[in-house]
């Protein structure tokens, strides 16, 4: 682990041929995972914002060494430390100023509340970041609401709902029982939390004998990232890694019953809807998968993410030979992990976001200043590549609007 020198080009190792390592399972305790995946010396966080280049460029480093459990599907980063889970206020990962994640978010929140009556109900939203999901569904269906999460700002999301929703800066723990309500939604965050059986158990055992509370989590859904060789969606803070069967399997383990599963969001959000119970299920759900195809994504993924790197790595090194002006979109954990995982910092001058909150900040372990939108007009690059395609429309728009005339690629 590199804690307080210069990050150091990192290591890379793809195994078609995976090694298999005494390694507890966290979602179903099995005692061997199998490594097939490694990126040593990368940020242990994305989205901590630094206030100046030297302490960015200094952020302490660890390694990403993902290994398959071949008992349930699982995949997680086997030498993740939580000692590094730093989340706080300066933790920086609001997506509401996207009118494309916003349309969504509204579409999910309204969806929720007509499946499940969420009129003048109590709802609690665990890891709810700075608050904009939670006050969205008190707004629209006149609800009450508690947020759980070390890294909320209150008041930072201005809203009719304010008066009715209470934050509280805190992970979450069975102290916070006391707040089950009849609805609990948790999105994206338990891809950052690696003991994650105990993690829902702690949800399940806070429920108590209240079955008609409804869950709904949402995370990243691996199989897209293994099927698209989404290597920037593979990061430290991301130690564990869901496709549709083990997710399920994991509910169903910690005593949920499976109501519903599905992916959204061009199928880059894996969501599960569920409900407690005392009673084992072993309905299987028709969106599961089996352990074997989560295998054979493992393998796609080994036998091909080296041609992907090559790639890139290639892209940007002709780019920086022409001497043209490369920006990347989007400044989050994406861009971190494109930027590290192909040893490129030095090739990309400067990235952009939308999120006001970000801008005069540094990337943690790039060291890149953050700029806003607006700096390409005097800038003008050569190419801006966009970190998360499901935006191209929207930043496309913007970039016209702006009389930036770039090429747009997206990854």
């Amino acid at each position: 682990m590199v804690q307080n020198s210069l990050r150091q080009d990192n290591q890379i190792s793809i195994s078609t041929a995976p090694k298999s390592i005494e390694h507890s399972c966290p979602n179903c305790s099995h005692l061997e995972l199998s490594v097939f995946y490694e990126v040593r010396n990368v940020p242990v966080h994305s989205c901590l914002m630094m206030s100046n280049k030297q302490e960015a460029s200094n952020f302490p480093c660890g390694d990403v060494v993902l290994g398959f459990c071949n008992n349930c599907g699982f995949i997680t980063n086997t030498e993740f430390d939580s000692k590094w889970s730093a989340y706080a206020p300066n933790y920086e990962d609001q997506q509401s100023f996207s009118p494309t994640f916003n349309k969504f978010a509204h579409s999910l929140a309204n969806k929720l509340i007509d499946k499940y009556d969420l009129h003048h109900k109590n709802i609690v939203e665990i890891g709810c970041s700075k608050g904009d999901f939670l006050l969205m569904l008190c707004e629209l269906g006149n609800n009450r609401g508690v947020g759980i999460d070390p890294s909320v700002v209150p008041n930072r999301v201005q809203s009719d709902a304010s008066d009715r929703v209470t934050f509280i800066r805190d992970y979450y723990s069975q102290k916070h029982s006391k707040y089950v309500g009849d609805f609990i939604c948790c999105r994206h965050t338990l891809e950052h939390i690696q003991p994650t059986a105990e993690f829902i158990k702690t949800v399940r055992s806070s429920i108590g004998d209240r079955h008609e509370v409804n869950v709904v989590f949402e995370i990243p859904n691996n199989t897209k990232v293994l099927q698209d060789l989404a290597f920037e969606d593979i990061y430290y803070e991301h130690c564990s890694y869901f496709s549709p069967g083990t997710l399920a399997r994991l509910f169903r383990n910690c005593g949920f019953e499976v109501k519903d599963l599905y992916c959204d969001y061009g199928d880059q959000y894996l969501i599960i809807e569920a409900q407690p119970t005392d009673t084992p299920s072993a309905t299987i759900h028709p969106e599961e998968e089996t352990v074997s195809q989560v295998a054979d994504d493992v393998r796609h993924f080994t036998e091909n993410i080296t041609d992907k790197l090559n790639y890139w790595k290639d892209y940007l090194t002709a780019a920086q030979q022409k001497q043209e002006k490369v920006v990347v979109w989007g400044s989050g954990s994406k861009c971190v992990s494109f930027l590290t995982t192909l040893n490129t910092v030095d090739k990309i001058e400067y990235a952009v976001d939308i999120n006001p909150h970000r801008h005069g900040k540094f990337i943690p372990g790039v060291g890149k200043e953050i700029m806003p939108p607006e700096f390409l007009k005097t800038y003008r690059p050569d190419r801006v590549i966009i970190m998360n395609s499901i935006y191209r429309d929207e930043i496309s728009k913007m970039l016209r609007e702006m009389g930036v005339a770039t090429e747009v690629v997206s990854l």
